[in-house]
């Protein structure tokens, strides 16, 4: 392992962690809090710039309604549409399917449609309104839809055509850009509410990468994170740029759970227009497996599963899964037979 733990001939920013709780009891209900808010007027009064970072692009993440509750899904993956309020249109993230603005609910007929939640959209316009002088530019997968458009953007910031970026996580990887002073993470809960063992793991890395755009030029950098959990370990120890406390931490709880690098895990997952063909192929398997883990003597392996996968519909497609978790799973590799299943080896994500 090859460490640096500094930068060379200059200091890595400062992080101040800001508890959004505090900033509700005070009355603030804005996206941005007070202290952002203040720093970002500073950068503006002394022609600096600032980039402002969320993991998740649109205006709206949930459009609903508030008289009975229906969420507008995609039809084909069965997740919530997201609101794409420059385009005027919803959208699913997964299969790009595109459908109208709705004025009125489709189930109950009535005007209480609404839409909720934070996406890069939201903050450019709550961003635009606070400081209408502000020259803002986005950068996430709506804006930047080629390689062109991606050098384009980062051209013209770096040529200081805009004071604020707003971005998702394609700003926070290795962007050197001088004029940069000011760096806010506007939802660091955003990353932690995955369910996947290497959640932390992925958020401690994006907050500690973003956090390195702030301070590369001859001007010192602040980074603000605001968050609802700030004694979280994973912000606490990416506020002070400690990777090995995070390690300590986190290695332990993998340990406690024998998740991996303590054990392996083999991802299987059946996909399929039938809902109840996904679920009796994965019965069928799963009983499989059971049977050579128990002929093979493999001790510590089991199988978790099979469950719906946490989006259950993907492109028309219905998706089952199991986890199998064991110290050395090349012995049952090496017998079991699906043919039709994904399978794939230490997975990066179980989701």
């Amino acid at each position: 392992m090859v460490e640096l733990p500094g930068r060379i001939n200059a200091t890595l920013p400062p992080v101040e962690v800001i508890d959004l709780r505090n900033e509700l009891h005070a009355g603030n209900t804005s996206i941005i809090s007070r202290r952002l808010q203040e720093e970002l007027a500073r950068v503006l009064e002394n022609k600096q710039q600032a980039i402002l970072f969320l993991n998740r692009r649109g205006a709206a993440s949930c459009v609903l309604c508030r008289d009975c509750g229906y969420t507008v899904m995609c039809e084909h993956c069965d997740i919530p549409m997201t609101y794409h309020s420059t385009e005027r249109i919803l959208l699913c993230h997964y299969c790009g399917l595109q459908s109208k603005v709705l004025q009125f609910c489709p189930q109950c007929k009535s005007s209480g449609i609404r839409y909720f939640g934070l996406g890069t959209e939201k903050i450019q316009e709550t961003i635009q309104r606070l400081f209408p002088e502000a020259r803002l530019l986005r950068w996430d997968r709506d804006t930047a839809r080629n390689r062109r458009a991606h050098e384009q953007l980062l051209d013209r910031f770096a040529g200081r055509e805009a004071d604020i970026l707003i971005g998702t996580q394609m700003i926070a990887k290795g962007l050197d850009l001088p004029g940069v002073t000011l760096v806010g993470v506007v939802s660091a809960d955003i990353a932690l509410g995955l369910p996947d063992y290497s959640t932390t793991e992925r958020a401690f890395t994006l907050l500690t990468q973003v956090a390195g755009r702030a301070g590369r030029g001859a001007e010192a950098g602040q980074v603000i994170i605001q968050t609802f959990n700030p004694q979280h370990f994973c912000i606490e120890t990416a506020s002070h740029h400690d990777y090995h406390e995070f390690y300590k931490m986190e290695i332990n709880s993998r340990y406690r759970y024998q998740y991996p690098p303590f054990r392996h895990f083999v991802k299987f997952t059946y996909s399929h227009e039938n809902r109840q063909r996904c679920q009796n192929e994965a019965l069928l398997l799963y009983d499989r497996l059971k049977q050579w883990i128990e002929r093979l003597g493999l001790a510590e392996t089991d199988v978790v599963g099979p469950a719906p996968a946490l989006m259950e519909r993907m492109r028309g497609k219905y998706r089952w899964q199991m986890i199998v978790r064991g110290p050395d799973l090349h012995q049952l590799l090496r017998v079991i037979e699906a043919p039709e299943w994904e399978i794939d080896i230490d997975p990066v994500s179980t989701i």
